[in-house]
């Protein structure tokens, strides 16, 4: 029978911020059973229907003749719906009561990086969020080749400069780099070969969708990992896939970001490999990693993004941030900014970092510093349970309010001259090495 720290450690690295009540939950009804909800959650997702995918009108590109003013006008449009999109998902994050399919799309979102810096459309990059909530949990292979079709992911890695003249091989190389198969697993022969089955892709700026051209597209035939044929995007997806480093790079990445940054252990992994190969279903493979018997001591081995820890919080604290007044909209969104993770954005194709580099003392500061927005923001139910609490016991009340195991004395000590400020208290909690750590 599992414990209460289990359950809270599953809940914790399922989803973005499991609340007292999902723990107290979970304990009811038994491990397997809150394994089954998080996979398959009974109803539909109330939390999501209150957040609607906003709808953007298209944005007037400026001819070469326009003006600055047209300019002007169409980069604050631009800007605008970006930061729409933004809070939109940070909403849905939090509102949602599908957490774990939640959770799983913004982990797409660094894996397939691609940033509305580059793309500067926020309808593209809403699409491709669209395509990650929708396919993330299944075939990995028709994930694979629903990307390869993604707008937003063909401007990024410059796929519309690719064609039978004039080869570019940025998607080819990340596509099987950071994508599918690992560093090491392919060479630049392959590169140039994949770089020729995905020829022909453009984007139709009016729709907004990609298309395909086949008199932009080399037909030929293409030698790839070793499989010979007139391979396009779907057949060198099909070549990808079918490498056994596909599904040992997967389990790798998943374990690192659901487990611990260290690397897998060699039983659990093959574990993995197998449960992800019998239909390439990612579902099956994340299942995997979390009932997995060395999961269960990986407890503080990963950070909090910045995302998952604000919207953890959010929750816990019961604020939507779609409700928030203005500024602190702007604030959030700054703090996010200053701590180094906004949705939509990742720095490189490469995605964000992981583990300590969110350790920093300055990032340290910028997070008391949102913590302190937060908990001045939290809903007035969830500061009376801890005010009606004595002073002494605010502590550990304030630990199962943000499901945190237990404070050190350490924090405690930190803690217990703030007792008296529940505001005050709520800030230093969420900025807690214990609440960071999970």
């Amino acid at each position: 029978m599992a414990t209460r720290t289990e359950l809270a450690h599953l809940l914790r690295r399922a989803t973005f911020g499991p609340r007292a009540d999902d723990v107290d939950a979970a304990e009811r009804a038994g491990l397997d059973a809150t394994v089954t909800a998080l996979f398959t959650p009974a109803g539909e997702d109330a939390g999501a229907a209150r957040t609607p995918v906003p709808a953007l009108e298209p944005v007037a590109v400026p001819g070469p003749k326009a003006d600055a003013a047209a300019r002007q006008k169409a980069r604050e449009q631009q800007r605008q719906q970006v930061t729409t999109v933004t809070l939109w998902w940070l909403d849905r994050m939090v509102q949602a009561d599908h957490q774990l399919r939640e959770k799983l799309t913004f982990y797409w979102h660094g894996h397939w990086a691609t940033s509305v810096e580059k793309v500067r459309d926020a309808h593209l990059m809403l699409t491709q969020q669209q395509t990650l909530y929708r396919y993330g949990a299944g075939d990995f292979g028709v994930l694979v080749k629903a990307m390869l079709r993604d707008p937003a992911l063909i401007v990024w890695l410059d796929g519309q400069k690719n064609t039978v003249r004039a080869p570019n091989e940025n998607l080819a190389r990340e596509l099987m780099e950071l994508f599918t198969l690992g560093i090491g697993r392919y060479g630049e022969a392959d590169v140039r070969q994949a770089a020729r089955a995905l020829t022909g892709w453009r984007i139709d700026q009016p729709q907004r969708t990609a298309v395909f051209d086949p008199k932009r597209h080399d037909g030929g035939q293409k030698t790839i990992l070793g499989a010979t044929g007139a391979f396009d995007a779907d057949g060198l997806a099909d070549v990808l896939l079918a490498q056994a480093a596909n599904a040992e790079f997967l389990a790798a990445r998943l374990w690192s970001r659901y487990a611990s940054g260290d690397p897998v252990p060699a039983d659990a992994g093959n574990r993995l490999v197998t449960a992800y190969r019998a239909g390439r279903d990612v579902g099956a493979l994340l299942r995997a990693v979390l009932a997995d018997p060395a999961f269960g001591s990986t407890r503080g081995q990963l950070v909090k993004q910045p995302v998952e820890w604000a919207v953890g919080a959010m929750r816990q604290l019961g604020i939507r941030p779609g409700a928030l007044p203005a500024a602190q909209q702007r604030q959030l969104l700054q703090g996010l900014d200053q701590l180094g993770q906004v949705p939509f954005k990742p720095p490189s194709v490469g995605g964000w970092p992981a583990g300590t580099a969110w350790l920093s003392t300055s990032a340290v500061q910028v997070r008391l510093r949102v913590a302190d927005l937060l908990a001045g923001h939290a809903d007035p139910g969830v500061a009376g349970r801890l005010t009606a609490v004595p002073v002494a016991q605010r502590s550990d009340a304030l630990a199962r309010l943000l499901v945190v195991d237990a404070f050190t004395e350490r924090t405690r000590t930190v803690l217990a001259p703030a007792a008296g400020d529940v505001r005050r208290l709520i800030a230093l909690g969420l900025a807690s090495p214990e609440y960071t750590v999970m």
